[in-house]
């Protein structure tokens, strides 16, 4: 029997699949391993190319663009080992970090666990992170209002929302979804990942509700390199890493995902006290790009504004649905 089941979700990215899985296997990861890739509909040739590469790879075709928690649910439905991995396509293993990753992690007590992700130079990206009362950390993105924020949390001492580079086993709230490993009889208890989410937000509230089954924690002395958005980039036709963009789709869907977990995590009040701040920032957002200009600064563009108050405007679209809690899906590609 299978040990551990890697669970990797595609959408029109076939090359780093089979880069990705090309690194797990001349990394000998585990044996015996087996490896599921679920297909969102890729409609390029995705079905045809990966196995025809990885004949004992299970392919699992969704129909439709379903995104990342249902695929991955999907993918674990049909796994047979005891221990599950969800990889992005856009990594790539080093220095045999699956095997050792989960050689530490069966031995443990941990329900769930990630590892230290690379950025391509070596650098690290943040990997495991703690939750912010209301989401509070979410309003760090914001133009200008964001780092005051920074400054004031600097100054009073709050403890930072994220891990920068962890170097040994360091205790989370919830992991990075670019490599989540968690273990079945967690998921029994917790149960799968929320499918009202389509992309971003979904791995932390998961992590919430697994977190009340056993700890988490990311395993700093294993490292996987994350090219860091390639996959969403290309999905959205956007631009940037990280989650700083609130101004194109790729920015709405980043702000929606993230309010919907603070409603469904932290509730109603929460979800209206954020959503305030975000409506706040849209007139000093615009004054803010009037000094910077005077000031010979280019640090934010109007047409950014433009789409910072169109993406505003249409979560206040979604507020209704997103307060009454009730099941939708909150895709907007």
């Amino acid at each position: 029997m299978e040990q551990l089941s890697i669970i990797i979700v595609n959408y029109r990215t076939p090359q780093l699949v089979i880069d990705c899985i090309r690194s797990i296997d001349q990394q000998n990861a585990i044996s015996p391993y087996e490896i599921i890739v679920v297909d969102n509909d890729s409609k390029d040739g995705s079905e045809t190319i990966i196995p025809g590469e990885f004949p004992d790879v299970k392919f699992i075709q969704m129909g439709y663009n379903s995104g990342f928690a249902r695929a991955n649910n999907e993918g674990i439905r049909q796994s047979q080992a005891p221990v599950v991995l969800l990889l992005n396509s856009d990594t790539i293993e080093k220095d045999r970090a699956i095997y050792n990753c989960y050689q530490q992690f069966i031995t443990s007590h941990y329900i769930a666990c990630g590892v230290q992700l690379l950025n391509t130079d070596g650098s690290p990206q943040i990997s495991g992170n703690f939750a912010m009362k209301g989401g509070l950390n979410y309003l760090l993105p914001l133009p200008f209002i964001g780092n005051f924020l920074k400054r004031l949390a600097t100054v009073i001492k709050i403890k930072k929302p994220n891990i920068p580079n962890a170097t040994d086993t360091v205790e989370v709230d919830w992991i990075n979804g670019a490599y989540l490993m968690v273990k079945k009889n967690a998921i029994d208890t917790a149960g799968l990942l929320d499918e009202d989410f389509f992309l971003y937000a979904e791995e932390a509230e998961w992590c919430n509700r697994l977190k009340k089954a056993g700890e988490l924690c990311i395993f700093g002395n294993c490292n996987v390199l994350h090219l860091q958005g390639e996959s969403s980039n290309e999905t959205f036709a956007s631009t940037g890493k990280g989650y700083y963009n609130l101004f194109d789709k790729k920015g709405l869907q980043i702000m929606l995902s993230n309010f919907v977990r603070i409603r469904k995590q932290f509730g109603v009040i929460w979800f209206l006290f954020d959503l305030v701040f975000y409506i706040i920032t849209i007139p000093i957002f615009f004054i803010g790009i009037i000094f910077d200009k005077c000031f010979g600064n280019d640090t934010y563009s109007v047409k950014q504004w433009k789409g910072y108050l169109k993406n505003v405007l249409l979560i206040i679209h979604y507020s209704g649905k997103i307060i009454k809690g009730e099941p939708y899906f909150y895709k907007v590609l």
